[in-house]
């Protein structure tokens, strides 16, 4: 489960870890001080954008979901929605079985995936209580803690970020690999935490761990990208369509003739940390031989 924390200016934190007791007071500001600085508002993006984009707008809930009690009022126009749904030609389909696929993983670049659309409503609740950081936990490519470090900058918002690391890598230099080096860019703070460390909170392991993968699944997200141009993430949807595709083959009869929609919750950056794994699954490179025996002319075929 994945936890979100604002802060509020001058209120007392209460019942939490010292790890966030030390974070609060660390990021405690003032939200109108920065944001007079950066030559804003007290309420940012009071105005609507141009195209809407970064505009914060009434919420209107779709009937199915308008008995919800609290209904958020309002909501940050953050991702680039609708996203498409096309045809997912998947190779060995049974017999009459339609897989069509929703492209959440095209709702943004830095945004992208289906985090964008939580933080829509999450981010315009931070703002709306004066909140001026945001604290959130996930893995150490985590794309949620990019997402949200992404958005909070947009919204002049502190972000801080816990992300849980490995034992022997916790007192290391996390790199710039994937998700981090989007993070670091945007100037979110980092605190490391063991997995060990993390473990006694409580968490549970959506196989053989969460964003931890067999090489049969790595494999099958590689023969999925050059069969279909799809790449899916190697934690949520890379996971589900292999588990999808597996059953079709156990049991066709259940599918035979079915409409599916599967849902794509981008994450492509998170790919990133699994390089070494699939360094032997990527396509094959070599060089290039050229002919010596047609003599090139002085000043053509000159690239610079």
């Amino acid at each position: 489960m994945v936890l979100i924390g604002l802060l509020r200016p001058a209120l007392p934190i209460t019942g939490t870890t010292p790890l966030l007791c030390r974070l609060a007071a660390v990021c405690h500001r003032s939200r109108v001080a920065a944001a007079a600085m950066a030559g804003l508002t007290t309420t940012p993006f009071a105005a609507a954008q141009i195209g809407g984009f970064l505009w914060r707008k009434p919420y209107a809930p779709p009937s199915w979901a308008s008995h919800l009690s609290p209904m958020p009022s309002h909501t940050y126009s953050l991702g680039h929605f609708p996203t498409p749904i096309h045809k997912w030609n998947l190779p060995n389909l049974p017999e009459g079985t339609e897989v069509w696929i929703k492209r959440d993983d095209l709702s943004g670049m830095q945004l992208s995936g289906n985090k964008v659309r939580k933080l829509e409503f999450l981010m315009e609740d931070a703002v709306a209580q004066g909140a001026d950081c945001i604290i959130t936990v996930g893995g150490v490519q985590s794309n949620h803690c990019r997402a949200t470090a992404v958005a909070a900058k947009y919204l002049n918002l502190d972000c801080y970020l816990i992300l849980r690391t490995s034992k022997l890598l916790v007192d290391k230099d996390p790199g710039l690999v994937g998700n981090l080096l989007v993070e670091r860019l945007v100037g979110a703070h980092i605190d490391l935490v063991s997995k060990e460390e993390y473990g006694k909170v409580g968490s549970v392991a959506k196989g053989i761990g969460y964003a931890m993968n067999t090489a049969e699944e790595l494999k099958f997200v590689k023969d999925i990208a050059a069969a279909t141009g799809i790449v899916l993430d190697p934690v949520y949807s890379g996971k589900a369509a292999y588990g999808m595709l597996k059953d079709m083959a156990a049991n066709p009869a259940k599918w035979k003739g079915r409409k599916v929609l599967f849902i794509h919750t981008g994450g492509l950056l998170g790919l990133y940390d699994k390089v070494d794994s699939l360094s032997s699954l990527a396509g094959s490179w070599r060089r290039m031989e050229l002919e010596d025996s047609v003599p090139r002319k002085d000043g053509t075929g000159k690239m610079f």
